[in-house]
């Protein structure tokens, strides 16, 4: 780990909304992290702890600092993209692992109906995933959809393994064409908030609304 290179400081901070600092996002870490040696296998560990022990919900959206606290998301056992990738940004960095908080935009052509017709739209703006520094590499961590889900809707789990990139899935279990990454927006030491709100404005009918719109 570098936890004496400068560069490293800003993804091994607590912030406003990866507050790892918080007791209960600090015991959680600790916890799903405890058994597993080396950071390589505590990252697994932890990815997991996230993936499937928060469900993924892609109404339960809040776009303040409060909303996507850790501890807001470990609270409420559910969450969005955004928020399941603070949290997990938020458990690596509570034991010692640099972690930052990446976005792209998506399209998912199995967006259910209900959904689409709330969204306008299968475009899904700044969907959000945890970037993990790891033996010398940052590596793209996709914590959202847990596996319940993915069994219930015939989904490719999202795998993680520590070495390779883990993304969301082109085909689903069938072959039907499921995910295509658009564009990245970047990667960040604490989420952009104001970056994210001026897209959703943009793009989403409901953009206007108090808690923002749906995202992947």
């Amino acid at each position: 780990m570098n936890h004496h290179d400068p560069k490293m400081e800003p993804y091994l901070q607590a912030s406003a909304t990866i507050n790892f600092d918080d007791k209960s996002v600090d015991e959680f870490a600790r916890s799903n992290s405890d058994e597993a040696t080396g950071s390589k296998k505590k990252a697994i560990s932890l990815y997991y702890a996230v993936r499937d022990g928060i469900r993924y919900d892609p109404y339960a959206i809040e776009m303040t600092v409060e909303g996507l606290r850790a501890s807001s998301t470990l609270e409420r056992g559910r969450g969005w993209c955004v928020s399941k990738a603070i949290l997990l940004a938020a458990c690596c960095r509570a034991i010692g692992i640099p972690a930052r908080l990446g976005f792209a935009d998506l399209r998912n052509h199995l967006n259910s109906a209900v959904l689409r017709d709330y969204m306008k739209t299968d475009v899904f703006y700044w969907h959000g995933y945890t970037s993990i520094h790891l033996a010398g590499s940052w590596i793209k961590a996709t914590p959202a959809f847990n596996i319940e889900l993915c069994e219930r809707f015939q989904q490719k789990p999202v795998e993680f393994d520590g070495k390779n990139d883990s993304l969301c899935h082109p085909f689903d279990l069938l072959g039907n064409r499921h995910i295509d990454y658009l564009k990245y927006r970047g990667e960040f030491a604490e989420v952009p908030i104001a970056k994210i709100l001026e897209t959703f404005h943009q793009e989403y009918v409901i953009g206007k609304s108090k808690k923002g719109s749906a995202s992947g």
